[in-house]
């Protein structure tokens, strides 16, 4: 996925002189907020079989839980929503519910969405298409109960003129998003640096410390 991200912002900037606009998007507990009605018209769709569609429907429709507070358990209750964090075919189930997103790629054909589970890039090379990307993915998100955390979510420009000052991405509900110098995805920082006259996008891994 960053090298997909690497290549994408290098082919608008090396050579061209371009500015490219990136947008990390937050969502506020995804897995938990996954609609299982909707999951399985999402499958229906996409033409699994009819078996495979009933055993995850069963596995799903028969999910409880319980809280454990010292020694004391509560009573069971359904769970009615969400996927299981931890569980291998969570992710796989998660991707399929939000790969309708990606449609929105189409809409403005220059511009990415870069999707890894919960995490969102969406990559424009102006700031009013990535304000236009941001709202149909926004509306698309609200439409399957995804909230996105504009605290969390920020943008950055990488180019010649990442330095210019510009409007605001805004949500809608009024909130504008931060233009930051440093943009951390997929524990991985991005930021962008003028060498020679030309921008460079440096890498680095949060964990290890190292650049990529």
């Amino acid at each position: 996925m960053l090298y997909t991200v690497r290549h994408v912002v290098e082919r608008f900037t090396k050579g061209s002189g371009n500015t490219v606009n990136l947008c990390a998007i937050d969502l506020s507990k995804a897995f938990d907020k996954v609609n299982h009605h909707a999951l399985l018209i999402k499958l229906m769709k996409r033409n699994l079989p009819v078996v495979l569609i009933d055993i995850l429907e069963n596995w799903l429709k028969n999910c409880s839980s319980m809280v454990k507070w010292d020694c004391v358990l509560s009573y069971t209750f359904a769970v009615k929503f969400g996927v299981r964090q931890g569980s291998v075919l969570s992710p796989f189930l998660f991707a399929i519910y939000l790969d309708d997103i990606s449609v929105n790629r189409s809409l403005i054909p220059s511009s990415f969405v870069v999707m890894y589970a919960d995490d969102i890039l969406l990559i424009a090379p102006s700031v009013s298409e990535l304000q236009r990307l941001y709202h149909a993915c926004e509306f698309e998100l609200s439409c399957l109960d995804m909230c996105i955390n504009t605290k969390k979510s920020c943008c950055i420009r990488i180019g010649l003129r990442c330095d210019v000052k510009c409007a605001s991405i805004s949500t809608m509900k009024g909130h504008n998003l931060p233009w930051v110098s440093e943009m951390r995805y997929l524990g991985t920082y991005i930021n962008v640096f003028i060498y020679n006259q030309r921008p460079t996008v440096q890498m680095c891994c949060y964990e290890c410390q190292t650049f990529i």
